[in-house]
């Protein structure tokens, strides 16, 4: 029997009771939808899962996303490692709030990440429940950002000149990461909106991705977004997750901000990542 114990912050549950290395029936697969958007976060310990249970896993949920900037693990294999050396010296993947790939016309609905490798301390990831930061937001900060439409760009983080860019090249980061002039591109998507399966208002995105805003002069528009960025992620609308190995966990990138957390130099780190695609119905 499946048994959610939610985490008592702001977002996030365990469940315990389902094997997903076992094909799963659509009973099931209901139940841990109803709790994914009722937590945000869900965390499945002691899985035993292939790179194939990953992709399987992620499809029960939607389509099998593409990660347009890393590189998979093989040909035949669209999982994508993150990984880090014990001794490796580039700056931790990610430390920076945001929603995974915002910048696309419809972004992945969800992300699912499989822990292989987990250092004895550090390498925690936070999330913040957008949810309950529109609930509780103060009513000057809500008129100012309703209606406005944000430009999302990965331009900072992506392109030639970004974090990832040509100057990551030649650092000796194990992962794989791709830089382009794609990156460049924008897409617009409303600050607040209506999540569309569970119908809770919700913010989304933040400072890093959203580049502009629609109708505003960029000075304005900066201040905007960085003020939405100091509401967005306070400590009581956060959870920071805590990895054991063979650990699956799954979260709405419709509803919740993430980011990685440092602090395990000299050890390594590697967990298995899909992202489950959104499509015209269920994007923002």
């Amino acid at each position: 029997m499946m048994q959610i114990t939610p985490s008592g912050e702001a977002c996030g549950a365990t469940i315990h009771g389902v094997d997903l290395s076992q094909h799963l029936d659509s009973a099931t697969i209901a139940q841990i939808r109803r709790a994914w958007l009722e937590h945000h976060v869900l965390a499945f310990p002691d899985q035993k899962l292939s790179d194939p249970d990953l992709v399987r896993i992620t499809q029960y949920f939607g389509g099998l996303g593409d990660d347009p900037y890393f590189v998979p693990i093989g040909d035949d294999n669209p999982v994508v490692a993150l990984s880090r050396r014990a001794d490796e010296q580039a700056p931790v993947f990610a430390e920076s709030w945001h929603s995974d790939w915002s910048f696309k016309e419809h972004p992945p609905i969800g992300t699912c990440l499989y822990s292989l490798v987990v250092p004895p301390v550090g390498g925690d990831t936070s999330f913040a429940n957008q949810q309950l930061a529109v609930a509780m937001m103060p009513s000057q900060l809500r008129a100012r950002l309703s209606g406005k439409i944000a430009l999302h760009s990965a331009a900072a983080a992506y392109g030639p000149d970004g974090t990832y860019g040509d100057k990551d090249q030649g650092s000796d980061r194990t992962m794989q990461i791709l830089y382009s002039e794609d990156a460049l591109n924008t897409e617009r998507h409303a600050i607040l909106n209506v999540h569309p399966e569970n119908g809770e208002e919700t913010l989304f995105s933040t400072v890093g991705y959203i580049c502009a805003i629609e109708g505003m002069p960029q000075d304005e528009a900066q201040q905007l977004i960085f003020d939405l960025y100091a509401w967005q992620t306070r400590e009581e609308f956060q959870y920071t997750h805590k990895w054991q190995p063979n650990m699956f966990v799954m979260w709405d990138n419709r509803s919740v901000l993430h980011k990685a957390n440092g602090g395990y130099d000299g050890y390594a780190r590697e967990l298995h990542r899909t992202t489950i695609a959104g499509d015209a119905q269920l994007s923002l």
